[in-house]
């Protein structure tokens, strides 16, 4: 692969996680105002945020006095993936194929 290509897909992947963080974010905050769950705008993002959200449940204790810190951690292996992950990532692949 290029350079070129690895850095669109880089990108790409970039992109994708800072989307699926606000996603989270907005989440989150909605379940302190207890919205409608028939209305589709807050059917999608518990669609798209529970699967990961019960399996950080499933696998860590995040439950703390009534709380709820699974979108914290989900947060925080994003922004690890972003800071950490994708740029060694990326390194990586472009020494190889230089």
């Amino acid at each position: 692969m290029y350079p070129d290509t690895i850095a669109f897909i880089v990108g790409i992947l970039e992109r994708l996680l800072w989307a699926y963080t606000w996603i989270v974010i907005i989440a989150a905050l909605l379940t302190w105002i207890e919205p409608n769950p028939y209305n589709p705008i807050v059917r999608f993002l518990y669609s798209i945020t529970e699967p990961v959200f019960g399996w950080v449940r499933e696998h860590l204790p995040v439950f703390f006095g009534g709380i709820d810190f699974s979108p914290l951690i989900v947060l925080i292996v994003i922004e690890f993936v972003q800071q950490v992950i994708l740029p060694h990532l990326a390194m990586a692949l472009i020494s190889v194929n230089s």
